[in-house]
């Protein structure tokens, strides 16, 4: 049974962050308008006085998870840098993850509805929170951008896996296979230009 809150106070803000809440414990996928109303006590049609549909219920959540992500990696490399920075921002993705699956997945599967959608600003806010996060290394621009595409793929993949299927190996623990593999990201990113990228001949080209 869903427990239900009070229907004074509701507003877009309110209706999303409930929302919100209501696909963290459910799953994203199991989301509906009905659900929500019946957390919120109020019937279902007005519901829609504050979002249009449940596919703008669920944007609405993806910009909020992109904000909190960006709030959430940003506290964490506060006063930090290089290697510190680096463990600081993954362990806050993944323990975001965690903590808010559902929102995440909002998130994650959110795209841009046009100009003037808020998902741009909240989406670069994670960018910058990375990139602050990866400073240390003195990376020139071009290798920023895979620095930046590698640390989130990595860490949304292990974090997602853990998240669902739990990567059961009694052997290890989760956290010791996380910090290793953040711990060759380190490495990695200490070589910096040393690394060579993939030359025009593997593409087929003569």
């Amino acid at each position: 049974m869903v427990a239900t809150m009070p229907r004074a106070g509701l507003g877009p803000a309110s209706v999303t962050r409930a929302g919100a809440v209501l696909a963290d414990e459910t799953g994203l996928d199991h989301l509906s308008m009905g659900l929500l109303a019946e957390r919120l006590g109020v019937r279902t049609p007005s519901l829609y006085k504050h979002v249009d549909n449940i596919a703008d219920l669920t944007h609405r959540i993806g910009v909020l998870a992109m904000v909190e992500l960006a709030e959430a990696t940003g506290d964490a490399i506060q006063g930090r840098a290089g290697s510190d920075a680096l463990v600081a921002a993954a362990q806050a993705i993944r323990r975001f993850v965690h903590e808010h699956p559902g929102r995440y997945a909002a998130g994650n599967a959110a795209r841009c509805t046009g100009p003037g959608d808020p998902l741009v600003p909240a989406a670069r806010r994670v960018v910058d929170s990375l990139s602050a996060a990866l400073r240390g290394y003195g990376l020139d621009p071009a290798e920023q951008v895979h620095a930046l595409r590698m640390l989130r793929s990595l860490v949304h993949g292990f974090a997602s896996l853990e998240e669902r299927l739990g990567l059961v190996l009694e052997e290890t623990s989760t956290d010791e296979s996380f910090h290793w593999m953040i711990a060759l990201v380190d490495e990695g990113l200490r070589a910096g230009g040393r690394i060579d990228g993939p030359r025009e001949q593997s593409r087929g080209t003569t």
